[in-house]
């Protein structure tokens, strides 16, 4: 069944990590044989990425009227609940206490109103006005930051500082759109098929049910082909497609190899803004694994396996233990495939057909893995890697690789 573009829910994989805490590992500086990049440029671009809606409030609010469901029905406790995220650092101390103490509802929508007012729901830009002494919610759009920036709980479960670029695999894209009065009842048993964590980003466009992982996006710095299938050479390729072609942003986007043409409005409100947004994209590295979190002898031993018996650097190589600058791979060579419970090879919805192979810096962070997520953890990927490549690893050479890949 193929649905038309207002009924698309955004996955803004133009994403990036700005870590708290221990997981900061912000980079401005540059890899070998790559140019520096502007600072100034890298600051642009995280004002783009947590507050641009690339004027998509057209689509959210004049199109799915999510800004009515919002102030009706949204209380932060269903918001919560749907993998949405607030901003600690955004709410006032009045407010930080009232939410301690109980003295402000966390199951009245007006509650949810007041935080977008403050600018506290990651993502998620609203318009609030006064009307008749009460403020209204009246324009609601989406940033890049809905799908790829987390919290770090510190203050309350989905309440804490932010952590940019983290996959937010509790959102829950389908149940969220699906609150929409404007999404037909046929459409809505679709996107509750996708579950916390995972999106389709080419259902409105070709009608195939295909739900991918919603992937981490940083320690990109290096890595040419960025998301699953390589489609564009650089990230401003594929911020514009989700920017115009999921997120409902004024601009336009077209590729042929695809057939995929689409414009919204008459003002272009993504161009001008896609090299800042790379910028500091790139400028960010991936979180290093928790102290305590690996076994280091073990992956030591780890990284014996991996370099020869795993055969991992077969694809797995370079600085940023990808091939994916140099070539891409037929989805008869990937262990990915075929898709679970039978749906469209994903690469074959795609411009070139096959697969990158994935970097791994800081996959310990991000299960489930591979880009439908069929392995829901590290342990499950070594033993599909060995089961569908005929690696004949021991038990101890798959456990001391899987301490390797945490250590990334």
């Amino acid at each position: 069944m193929k649905l038309p573009l207002r009924y698309a829910l955004a996955l803004p994989v133009a994403a990036l990590l700005i870590a708290a805490g221990c997981y900061s590992n912000h980079r401005v500086g540059a890899l070998p044989g790559e140019p520096p990049l502007d600072p100034a440029l890298v600051a642009q671009g995280k004002a783009i990425f947590r507050d641009d809606t690339f004027g998509d409030e057209a689509f959210w609010t004049d199109t799915l009227s999510m800004h009515q469901v919002i102030a009706s029905a949204v209380d932060p406790t269903t918001a919560l609940s749907v993998g949405l995220k607030v901003d600690a650092e955004a709410l006032p101390p009045a407010v930080v206490q009232g939410i301690q103490s109980g003295t402000i509802s966390l199951t009245d929508p007006a509650t949810t109103v007041a935080l977008l007012k403050l600018n506290a729901v990651v993502g998620v830009k609203g318009t609030v006005e006064s009307i008749n002494g009460k403020d209204t919610l009246t324009r609601i759009g989406i940033t890049c930051a809905l799908c790829h920036s987390t919290v770090d709980d510190s203050f309350a479960p989905g309440i804490g500082r932010r952590l940019d670029g983290w996959a937010n695999r509790d959102l829950n894209p389908g149940a969220i759109i699906a609150l929409s009065p404007a999404v037909p009842a046929g459409a809505k048993a679709v996107y509750a098929s996708w579950g916390k964590g995972k999106y389709d980003p080419r259902f409105n466009l070709d009608g195939q049910n295909g739900p991918q992982v919603i992937p981490p996006a940083y320690g990109l710095l290096g890595v040419h082909s960025v998301t699953a299938t390589g489609d564009g050479s650089d990230l401003a390729y594929w911020n514009r497609y989700v920017a115009v072609t999921q997120m409902g942003g004024q601009g336009s986007f077209s590729e042929p190899r695809t057939g995929v043409s689409v414009t919204h409005g008459t003002t272009d409100l993504v161009s001008a803004k896609l090299p800042a947004l790379q910028a500091y994209q790139l400028s960010l590295a991936a979180p290093r694994p928790p102290a305590g979190s690996f076994d280091a002898t073990a992956a030591v031993r780890g990284k014996a396996v991996f370099e020869g018996p795993g055969k991992c650097t077969t694809c797995h190589a370079g600085p940023t233990l990808t091939d994916a600058n140099v070539r891409l791979h037929l989805p008869s060579e990937v262990v990915s495939e075929p898709e679970p419970a039978g749906v469209p090879s994903y690469a074959s919805r795609s411009a070139t057909r096959q697969y990158r192979t994935a970097p791994l810096a800081g996959l310990w962070q991000h299960a489930p893995y591979f880009h439908n997520g069929t392995a829901p953890t590290l342990d499950a990927v070594v033993e599909t890697y060995d089961t569908r490549k005929g690696l004949g690893l021991t038990s101890a050479q798959k456990a001391d690789l899987v301490q390797y890949l945490k250590s990334l």
